[in-house]
């Protein structure tokens, strides 16, 4: 093993998308990534449950909707509080440095159906959770529920847009022009 290096999570997320690119996700194992990141399986299972898991990153995102929600400004609307969470999300995980390894994991959430599967649960709970942090705010439910799965909504759209090669916006620009257009869409329902 090489000397100790820091970021074992993303090392080892960046050894399991090469390794699924170039092997299949059905044909890499947990000893494959973990040798691959220079590290042992016993350090994987540290970090990740299983290797499904290992693209989706734990809890940080939900952890940035969660905080971008409750330090929105207290005047703020449900909506307004889901987009300045967003645009939080686009300055400190969705940063243009991770813009080529997102669209690369997200080729391969793509062509397998068991990562798909993973991403829409995972998707679930971001949304839950941008809803139980607008019912913190004071937010009536079914008003947390409409705008957590708008939010959700606009997010799909804006993550579309930027991980297009052909785009240079960042993510957080690109999440509140997404959801002033899901707010026009609806309106016109």
């Amino acid at each position: 093993m090489a000397r100790w290096q820091p970021d074992a999570p993303g090392r080892l997320a960046a050894a399991a998308l090469d390794l699924f690119e170039e092997n299949g996700y059905e044909n890499t194992t947990v000893i494959q990534i973990a040798e691959r990141a220079g590290l042992t399986k016993s350090t994987f299972f540290r970090y990740f449950p299983d290797k499904r898991e290992v693209l989706f990153g734990g809890g940080t995102v939900a952890g940035l909707l969660v905080e971008g929600i409750a330090s929105a400004a207290p005047a703020a609307g449900p909506l307004d509080a889901v987009a300045d969470a967003l645009e939080a999300l686009g300055r400190t995980f969705f940063t243009a440095d991770r813009r080529e390894f997102s669209g690369r994991r997200q080729a391969v959430l793509n062509a397998h159906t068991e990562l798909r599967e993973r991403e829409a649960l995972k998707r679930i709970d971001l949304t839950a959770s941008m809803c139980e942090a607008l019912s913190r705010r004071g937010v009536p439910g079914l008003t947390a529920h409409v705008a957590a799965r708008l939010g959700a909504l606009a997010w799909e759209i804006a993550f579309d847009r930027w991980i297009d090669a052909d785009n240079s916006e960042g993510f957080g620009p690109l999440a509140r022009q997404a959801l002033t257009e899901v707010r026009a869409a609806a309106a016109v329902c």
